[in-house]
């Protein structure tokens, strides 16, 4: 399963309270697709099934559907707010290659 730093769960514990519905979780998915075979995929979500696998930092809850679960197994979110921009990464020990702009992994 996918762990998140305490800087992301900061971060995510933000947007869900802008959002208004503290019932949101964060879903984080794989997806085929992109320049190198798999993609993330990111947003809040309240439908969580049976099979889902759910985990807890702090306030924040993070959802994985099972296929996901398996490639992002000792992944970890960070979120990152520099002078080069701000925003969520996904270190991932099971990619063995990622592309040139990183959103995608094989």
């Amino acid at each position: 399963m996918i762990t998140i730093t305490e800087t992301a769960a900061h971060k995510v514990s933000e947007l869900i309270k802008a959002e208004g519905d503290d019932a949101l979780a964060l879903r984080v998915a794989v997806r085929p697709g992109g320049c190198s075979g798999f993609s993330y995929e990111m947003f809040f979500d309240t439908d969580i099934d049976a099979e889902d696998v759910l985990s807890t930092f702090g306030e924040v809850k993070v959802v994985v559907d099972p296929s996901s679960a398996q490639l992002l197994t000792g992944a970890t979110l960070d979120y990152k707010d520099g002078l080069q921009g701000a925003g969520f990464s996904i270190d991932n020990p099971n990619a063995q290659r990622t592309c040139g702009c990183g959103n995608s992994f094989s």
